[in-house]
């Protein structure tokens, strides 16, 4: 009995010794809290960030030294980031759009070509340099509505999948939502299958009911950049509306869905961009998409 109190009386020592000494420590030597923002290259030194890297979606993109990212966006890239190609995604979203332009030797009214995933909320915008072209932009979606799958009806508040175009008609300087461009649904291809809808846009004002819609900021940025093309002389402006980014790996988790069979057809008109860096040529014949070499 005596013995057991002793190693207790032992125990409590031992604690109460740590303790003290981890209040000197924490005295002696305070943590000091993360700054507000730090050089990109500071956080992930490992990436070599001062040196030119090749991308497969951002060809040989240069990240600088100087580049900042606060605290919060640090954050949000240890939650949604597992790869490099991640964390220029999100340069993608954070860099101004002059800056972008800079870097990559484009200017406004350069040719287009807008890429819409409803998953993963997110609109990217490509731009023409030479004979391809180069991933300006990301825009997250602010808001939009109904489920994965194509628009069949009037008033079924489903946003639109397919291929569509904008002509310089389908701009709306002074929509009510802000800045907004009809998408020009239905097309020849919705028309075969008998789908009804209209006014279907990209547009501002954070509100959907069958559009997609962008914060007022945003809208502005890609409105701009749409007008500025088609003014240039672009004859129209592609706009691929997906249900997701159209890899393998979410076609086989979307592979019992009843629009299986219709995406697999979307999913042409997404492997040729991918490969080709220009925009297909796109057809409607006995009620499907059909995908030509782009002609631009």
């Amino acid at each position: 009995m005596n013995m057991t109190r002793a190693w207790l009386i032992l125990a409590d020592i031992l604690v109460t010794t740590l303790l003290l000494f981890s209040f000197i420590l924490f005295y002696t030597y305070p943590v000091k809290p993360l700054p507000k923002e730090l050089p990109v290259s500071v956080l992930f030194p490992l990436y070599h960030w001062d040196q030119n890297i090749t991308f497969e979606k951002v060809q040989e993109k240069r990240v600088l030294q100087n580049v900042i990212i606060t605290q919060e966006e640090l954050v949000h890239m240890a939650e949604v980031s597992s790869t490099v190609e991640d964390i220029v995604e999100d340069y993608l979203i954070s860099v101004p759009l002059k800056v972008r332009l800079s870097e990559l030797s484009v200017k406004m009214g350069d040719p287009v070509f807008i890429r819409i995933f409803k998953e993963e909320s997110l609109l990217e915008v490509w731009i023409r340099k030479g004979a391809e072209y180069k991933h300006l932009k990301n825009y997250f979606i602010c808001s939009y509505s109904g489920d994965l799958g194509p628009k069949l009806k009037e008033g079924d508040r489903q946003s639109p999948e397919g291929f569509y175009t904008v002509k310089k008609h389908q701009l709306n300087p002074n929509s009510k939502f802000h800045l907004s461009f009809n998408l020009g649904y239905p097309n020849a291809y919705d028309k075969a299958h008998k789908r009804t809808g209209s006014y279907l846009m990209v547009h501002g004002s954070c509100v959907s009911i069958g559009c997609y819609a962008m914060t007022n900021s945003k809208i502005e940025e890609i409105y701009a950049l749409v007008e500025a093309a088609l003014k240039k002389g672009q004859r129209s402006v592609k706009v691929h509306a997906y249900p997701f980014k159209m890899t393998e790996e979410n076609m086989a988790a979307h592979s019992e869905n009843k629009w299986f069979n219709f995406w697999m057809n979307l999913k042409e008109g997404y492997d040729y961009f991918e490969a080709e860096k220009v925009p297909p040529l796109v057809k409607v014949k006995n009620r499907q998409y059909t995908i030509r070499e782009g002609n631009e």
